[in-house]
């Protein structure tokens, strides 16, 4: 039987091997303290009115996002020089295909949320590994929240171990836009209570996995920085993000957005996946 530290990950070196065979736990006491940093980067610019600029597109960007990649990317590259990089607030390198590993970051996610002084932001950082994110954390620093994962053992939420919602509630709590909604069969709306709008999604996929909420939609055009790390807390905790066709994402390929998908509990899924998949297909 194996043992469980602490904070609730299993201690035993041979159960703690992916299918990689390899032991990710140094990479996540890495990724997780560097995302601790770079929030405490971050609140320094919190509520303070950081200089923001516009990408294309139409998306800020601020000061503290600026500095907290810089921070992570400081940390990490020293310490794991041979793995890729790819951050929303770095130039794409196209370098990083080459590499079996790499980070995947997002310095401030939810960044509007940021500058207008809400607390639901959080910084992402994954460790993906032949295209499949290996190692994550989220930390949101406004909410004194940590959530963290790897390939192997539970989902950890401020050191405990957490899960999504369980099966036999009739109604589905679920944040996703309206247009989105409206595709659903009416015997699936009349059981839907929308979630009001979180701005950051990788912390709404957090939510997902903590059981805050049971599902998500997510418009075409999310980024891997927006999914990878949450992606793997929500599957070690019991759900999944996939796509209308119900795959699996792919990390670390060339173009770094991705269509549609769906978040959810494993027993919600289905529910959400099929009439949406049908109403994909017209």
């Amino acid at each position: 039987m194996e043992k469980l530290s602490s904070t609730g990950r299993a201690t035993n070196d041979d159960t703690m091997n992916d299918i990689s065979g390899r032991d990710w736990r140094t990479d996540l006491d890495l990724i997780l303290d560097a995302a601790r940093q770079a929030g405490r980067v971050a609140l320094q610019f919190f509520r303070k009115d950081p200089e923001v600029w516009w990408k294309k597109g139409h998306s800020p960007v601020s000061a503290a996002d600026y500095a907290a990649n810089e921070l992570l990317e400081s940390v990490l590259r020293k310490a794991r020089p041979d793995y890729g990089w790819l951050s929303e607030e770095t130039d794409d390198d196209e370098e990083r295909l080459s590499k079996e590993t790499l980070f995947v970051v997002d310095p401030i996610d939810g960044t509007r949320a940021f500058i207008g002084g809400k607390d639901t932001w959080c910084v992402s950082v994954a460790v993906v590994h032949d295209g499949r994110p290996v190692a994550a954390a989220l930390v949101a620093p406004a909410f004194e929240e940590e959530f963290s994962a790897l390939t192997v053992g539970p989902a950890m939420k401020n050191g405990r171990p957490l899960s999504v919602s369980a099966e036999g509630e009739n109604e589905i709590r679920l944040a996703a836009p309206e247009d989105v909604i409206a595709r659903l069969p009416q015997v699936v709306k009349a059981r839907v209570h929308r979630i009001p709008h979180v701005p950051s999604l990788a912390y709404r996929l957090a939510m997902v996995a903590d059981g805050r909420i049971d599902g998500t939609l997510v418009k075409a055009n999310s980024h891997d920085w927006d999914l990878a790390a949450a992606d793997l807390i929500l599957e070690r905790a019991g759900g999944s993000l996939v796509d209308l066709n119900g795959a699996r994402l792919t990390y670390n390929r060339r173009q770094v957005t991705h269509p549609e998908l769906c978040a959810a509990a494993d027993h919600i899924m289905p529910v959400l996946l099929q009439p949406l998949n049908l109403s994909d297909r017209g």
